[in-house]
């Protein structure tokens, strides 16, 4: 396996110098004469203080309502406040945050290992290949983690369950993202088990640590029902949040196979991309993800800079004719159900047939 982490995530993995072809190269000088690739340390310490004081209200409601079902509201929150540290940890993984390396590897490890018990490791690693392969059956590792299928030919390789959830994944797709956290907590399991990692012992210390002191902290306050449902509402709900975010950006966009790439850099990361329409709460609540083309095509950019580039490369696109797919929120939804929903519909009939 080879090993990547946030010290040798390049600092713009879409330049001119990586590889990439004349035409992103025209796009990445507009966005560099703006100094839109500059980072923006002090937006992200107030980001970082933002999420600290989202998470201090909600133990501070935790410990003030006590033994309660009322505390159910409270893992609600936790759920949310979870998703929004994970748009840290992303960010620090990008190297979108800070000129220090140990500084973004330490917002990280915080971040995905303490707060939610994830492999910061592990994540930056299976992220790097994802934007290096957006939307490829076989090199997105995206794809290939998950039960639900793309194109038809990965049915074979599904096992009985999985087929049943395959034939239906229209629908559940979206209700087994309940799973999403708990799904990214036993890889992380697993790959520490395996010694894929850099630190192992580090990134296992503080997931035990977070585990301890969650899990301590819930039974020693909720009676042992109302902390086993905390837990559970608080884990799916994060999971739904996680799911949601991720769900629209490339299900349902132009699919790769095979082993040449006839497509530019710029054509790959746009056509494979979806974008949700942006406001002031969308953008809060996707934490940029939602200009999924640029963060694609500029990976190490500060979430701040997004919406001017956005502007950019739909005029871009436009003087070269590239499809630019952005939609509201409701109809991404639609869109990824109703993909998943045709990809499904020959299965559901040869088998009832």
């Amino acid at each position: 396996m080879q090993y990547v982490d946030s010290a040798t995530v390049p600092r713009d993995a879409a330049s001119p110098e990586a590889g990439q072809s004349a035409t992103f190269a025209e796009l990445s000088r507009r966005v560099r004469e703006e100094g839109l690739l500059d980072l923006c340390p002090r937006y992200y310490l107030a980001k970082l203080a933002l999420n600290t004081a989202l998470l201090g209200a909600g133990l501070t409601a935790f410990f003030a309502l006590g033994a309660t079902w009322w505390t159910l509201a409270v893992a609600v929150w936790m759920g949310f406040c979870g998703g929004q540290s994970a748009f840290m940890w992303h960010d620090a993984g990008h190297k979108a945050m800070f000129r220090s390396k140990r500084l973004a590897t330490a917002v990280g490890l915080v971040h995905a290992n303490l707060i939610n018990g994830a492999s910061f490791g592990w994540w930056v690693n299976h992220h790097n290949r994802h934007h290096s392969h957006p939307n490829h059956l076989d090199r997105d590792p995206d794809i290939g983690r998950r039960t639900a299928i793309f194109d038809r030919k990965q049915y074979a390789a599904r096992t009985r369950r999985q087929r049943f959830i395959v034939r239906h994944q229209g629908v559940l797709f979206f209700l087994l993202l309940v799973c999403e956290l708990f799904k990214m907590q036993m890889t992380a399991y697993r790959t520490i088990a395996r010694r894929e990692l850099r630190r192992p012992v580090l990134e296992a210390s503080l997931i035990a640590s977070r585990a301890a002191l969650y899990l301590g902290l819930v039974f020693w306050v909720l009676t042992p029902w109302q902390a086993v449902t905390f837990v559970l509402v608080q884990q799916a709900c994060q999971g739904v949040y996680f799911g949601m975010i991720f769900a629209p950006n490339h299900k349902g966009m132009e699919l790769r196979d095979g082993e040449a790439e006839s497509l530019s850099w710029l054509e790959r990361q746009v056509l494979t991309s979806r974008n949700i329409r942006p406001s002031p709460l969308v953008d809060f609540l996707y934490g940029g993800l939602n200009y999924q083309i640029e963060h694609h095509l500029f990976p190490a950019m500060p979430q701040k800079n997004l919406p001017r580039v956005r502007e950019l490369t739909l005029a871009y696109c436009a003087e070269l004719g590239i499809p630019y797919r952005e939609v509201g929120l409701l109809r991404s939804y639609a869109e990824v159900a109703s993909f998943l929903n045709e990809v499904a519909a020959p299965l559901r009939a040869r088998e009832t047939g």
